[in-house]
């Protein structure tokens, strides 16, 4: 489903550019949706239903809302998230405006950066022959613009012993403290392609699910390298991953 980074001079993948511009009313354009979803559900990253944009406001009604379009509909969404097609089938049919989350810390973990950061690591990654999983984009303005980078994940509950703290740690009520590289893990969660954001920003991907999960550990030093040259964090503020 992802289109390969780096085939074309663009920054986008064929895939994204083309879901940018298809008309979201498009006949088929909610099979395309449910063909994305199961993808990324076949590639085992968890997902469940979250909020989308009602005009420049969040679906959920609340005033106010801190992250419109950008987090679950339940609050069970830890349990909830799963790869079980028919699910995901049911969701997606039954609430054809609604985002997707994927569960972060149980099969994969996110690093997320600035998206001028993000596409500059990524550059510098393939051009040295880095195995890079998938990667999106979320768009936004400022520190909204974000790119996402899918991978292994550092530790589960069932290796407690073995769980890295780091303070780089992401979750989704800290997400404004981390402006620069955001480590999402256990009990966080990031938005996964096609989604909607207000003011007409998508997620898309530019590397497809398809592509195998790297360690973490072999991306970061591209990217705090990439953040520290955009101005987007003090490269003295990392925190390196700590074993216990």
């Amino acid at each position: 489903m992802g289109a390969e980074y780096g085939r074309s001079d663009s920054t986008e993948s064929r895939l994204s550019r083309w879901l940018r511009r298809r008309p979201k009313d498009a006949p088929g354009a909610g099979a395309d949706r449910l063909g994305l979803l199961l993808a990324t559900a076949a590639a085992k990253l968890p997902l469940a239903p979250a909020a989308y944009p009602a005009g420049y406001r969040c679906s959920c009604e609340r005033v106010g809302c801190p992250t419109p379009a950008r987090h679950p509909v339940s609050f069970a969404w830890q349990t909830q998230s799963t790869t079980d097609r028919a699910q995901i089938e049911r969701w997606a049919q039954g609430q054809p405006e609604a985002n997707f989350i994927t569960a972060t810390g149980m099969v994969h973990d996110v690093l997320d950066v600035p998206l001028a950061a993000g596409r500059q690591a990524l550059e510098r990654l393939l051009a040295e022959g880095v195995e890079v999983g998938p990667v999106a984009e979320s768009g936004g303005v400022g520190d909204q613009a974000r790119m996402l980078f899918f991978t292994a994940t550092r530790g589960t509950p069932e290796d407690e012993d073995e769980w890295w703290p780091c303070e780089l740690d992401c979750h989704p009520e800290t997400m404004d403290e981390h402006p620069g590289l955001r480590w999402h893990c256990r009990g966080s969660y990031v938005l996964v392609p096609p989604a909607r954001l207000p003011g007409e920003h998508e997620v898309s991907w530019v590397r497809g699910p398809e592509h195998a999960l790297p360690e973490p550990l072999t991306l970061l030093e591209a990217l705090t390298d990439a953040i520290a040259r955009h101005g987007a964090a003090d490269a003295h503020a990392v925190a390196w991953p700590l074993g216990r």
